[in-house]
């Protein structure tokens, strides 16, 4: 796609720190960014230097006795381009319009983090952009369950089952979550934000799926509402946040659709419409068979992911 996308947009605007990616098992491809790495049986899973980060174009997956996931203990990863936008814009992939590009000298390799790197960054409070996309491999994104059992809570799911890939997928949470909350960029007026982004049942209105807001700026006690969001209520809520807008004027796509709801409405009166300065907003967003984070701050600066 050559389109307009929120990330160029952002990247434009704010340069290297406008958008970051932090991807499960990215850093696995073979001969991408771990050295010296001639196949699968000699993954690890070691966080790779920025040197040798890549734009990773194609999905993968497999096992490996040499790779243990720290998340779910399993020895299998899965990465799916699907789950990551920004690789299919050019603005946003290096202008890998069809053929992999696995170089690190791709410059948007930059942006393309591994998982991994988000402990160090949330630890130092370095490194976090303003918008920054967290991409769970296939199974701790609840998208698919393991070809072995799983024990969680001192319950042991079947393997190949959708109970076993919830499980999984709350164990995730029940990691990441916290360490997200730990950190001093979300102590720092920070915000979770938790959805899903599809139903097996189909994708019109008579299938809702869940958006859960935990933030000190939400206005708490189990708030609800009954306006109607829709994925493009998050993105015109982003680009309101950071003053990124469509060429011309407007929002993105279907987010610039009379009648498409921001999410204020959750959070306390002016926490978002009110923002005198976009980037005093850090935001992250981990795209969960559905799931993001979302940080206000006010120095040092990060963002929405």
């Amino acid at each position: 796609m050559s389109a307009p996308n929120l990330s160029a947009l952002l990247e434009s605007k704010y340069g290297a720190s406008g958008w970051k990616t932090y991807q499960e098992d990215i850093n696995l491809v073979p001969g991408s960014c771990t050295v010296n790495q001639p196949g699968p049986n000699s993954l690890t899973s070691t966080v790779a230097q920025q040197s040798q980060w890549t734009v990773p174009t194609s999905s993968f997956s497999g096992t490996s006795p040499n790779y243990t996931n720290v998340y779910n203990g399993s020895h299998q990863y899965n990465f799916a381009t699907k789950h990551d936008g920004q690789l299919f814009f050019t603005a946003t992939n290096g202008g890998s319009a069809t053929a992999p590009n696995f170089s690190p000298s791709n410059p948007q390799a930059q942006f393309y983090a591994p998982l991994q790197q988000l402990s160090a960054d949330l630890a130092t409070n370095t490194g976090l952009a303003k918008y920054n996309l967290i991409t769970p491999n296939q199974f701790n994104d609840m998208h698919s369950s393991l070809n072995t059992n799983f024990t969680y809570n001192g319950v042991t799911w079947a393997h190949n089952t959708d109970q076993q890939a919830i499980a999984i997928g709350d164990n995730f949470l029940s990691m990441i979550v916290p360490q997200i909350m730990a950190s001093q960029a979300y102590k720092n007026n920070g915000a979770i934000v938790i959805w899903f982004d599809e139903t097996e049942g189909g994708n019109t209105s008579a299938f809702t799926i869940p958006e859960i807001v935990i933030s000190p700026l939400a206005k708490g006690n189990a708030y609800t509402n009954n306006i109607l969001y829709t994925h493009s209520s998050d993105l015109r809520t982003l680009e309101e946040l950071f003053g990124v807008f469509a060429p011309g004027g407007g929002f993105l796509g279907d987010a610039n659709t009379p009648g498409t709801n921001d999410l204020s409405d959750l959070f306390r009166p002016d926490a978002i419409s009110g923002v005198p300065e976009p980037t005093t907003w850090a935001m992250m967003l981990i795209g969960f068979a559905g799931l993001g984070f979302a940080f206000r701050q006010t120095r040092p600066k990060v963002s929405f992911a």
